[in-house]
């Protein structure tokens, strides 16, 4: 655990990578200073927002406006809703478009949106023009824990998640926690799966504390701040130390391996949202933990229960319309960015708070462990 809560007052957590340093600012209403930040970190840039249909609506004109008082010229780019619209054809558009808003190597991309359009708009920036610098103004709680911090920018390939994009890292995270009160229920939740992560993987006073006071955080009390900013500083210091992920940093995929193949076998669409397939990820990455005997079963069953209380997917028959069959999940693990020399990597775990990197787990094993979950009811 970290600082006590406060009301009211912005929180600053230092991404502490040299020259390539940057805030991550945490606060309500903290979306109206982005054109002042912006000015005085990039004096005389122009920016292009790039966001989807659905911020727009929501949190477009405040950004306009925030930009525009501080004497900074925009275009938007506005492009489809959901997951969808990482692909080849969107990001070719969003490049074209930034392109011919006369966007030059001294000017900034703002990714106005949640986790899709952070890591598409990260991914033009990183591309246009060989490198521009870019904002993240993450509106999902997915995003103001996660995707946002931390340079991973991509779109998806037909054979999975993310297998196409570069480290690129923002020069300014602005975490308004005012703009997660138009959220749908449903994506919050999805979101918190991410929250619960970074206790489950190293914070064991983090989670217990999340499990009283979660409620907290879903009806915007200081705790929501307080959260995002543990959050917040876990990450950066994992990014701090191991930026590319060559160690360290591939713990923040706990159960992502398991959650990404179930993603794709739905078809990245509503039947099961990221960080719903996270939470799903997540608890058969402990029951998989406690078949290897890593763990205790009660472990397991806490972590599971936890992420069930909150309204989350914990077991395959909570996936819509099903989930695929063993053959083609293990084709999508198999897809898995860890996977080394055709090896699987899953991430693992000692206890609540304990995750290690497991290298060269046996594919018959998850096989048989992942057609045993395929057969309860």
């Amino acid at each position: 655990m970290t600082a006590p809560l406060r009301a009211g007052e912005p929180i600053v957590v230092q991404v502490a990578l040299g020259t390539r340093a940057y805030d991550i600012a945490i606060g309500r209403g903290l979306i109206a200073t982005l054109g002042k930040r912006i000015k005085a970190l990039r004096p005389g840039a122009k920016c292009a927002i790039v966001t989807d249909a659905t911020v727009a609506k929501h949190h477009l004109v405040a950004c306009e406006a925030a930009l525009k008082s501080a004497g900074i010229e925009s275009a938007t780019i506005v492009v489809p809703e959901g997951e969808g619209s990482k692909n080849y054809a969107t990001f070719e558009n969003v490049c074209e478009a930034i392109v011919a808003a006369h966007i030059e190597r001294g000017d900034l991309v703002i990714a106005l949106g949640g986790g899709v359009i952070g890591d598409l708009a990260g991914y033009a920036a990183a591309s246009v023009r060989r490198g521009l610098d870019y904002v993240q103004v993450p509106t999902s709680l997915l995003a103001q824990v996660d995707s946002s911090v931390g340079g991973k920018t991509g779109i998806n390939s037909r054979h999975g998640k993310n297998l196409v994009g570069a480290f690129h890292q923002p020069i300014l995270v602005i975490a308004d926690t005012a703009l997660l009160d138009t959220l749908p229920k449903r994506e919050f939740h999805a979101g918190y799966a991410e929250v619960a992560k970074y206790g489950l993987l190293g914070d064991v006073a983090f989670f217990t504390w999340l499990e009283a006071n979660w409620q907290d955080i879903f009806s915007g009390a200081a705790a929501r701040e307080h959260a995002i900013a543990v959050c917040c500083r876990a990450k950066a210091g994992i990014v701090t130390r191991d930026e590319r992920e060559t160690g360290e940093r591939a713990l923040l995929n706990l159960g992502h391996t398991f959650g990404h193949a179930l993603e794709a076998g739905a078809g990245f669409s509503g039947r099961l949202l990221h960080g719903e397939a996270v939470a799903l990820g997540t608890a058969l990455a402990f029951e998989f933990s406690a078949r290897k005997k890593l763990i205790s079963a009660s472990d397991a069953a806490r972590a599971r229960a936890h992420l069930a209380a909150v309204g989350l997917p914990t077991q395959l028959k909570d996936v819509p319309g099903g989930v695929p069959g063993i053959d083609a999940l293990m084709d999508l693990i198999a897809q898995d960015k860890k996977v080394k020399r055709g090896k699987l990597t899953f991430i693992l775990v000692r206890g609540i708070g304990q995750a290690f990197v497991e290298n060269d787990v046996s594919a018959a094993e998850v096989r048989a462990f992942l057609a045993d979950k395929l057969a309860e009811k």
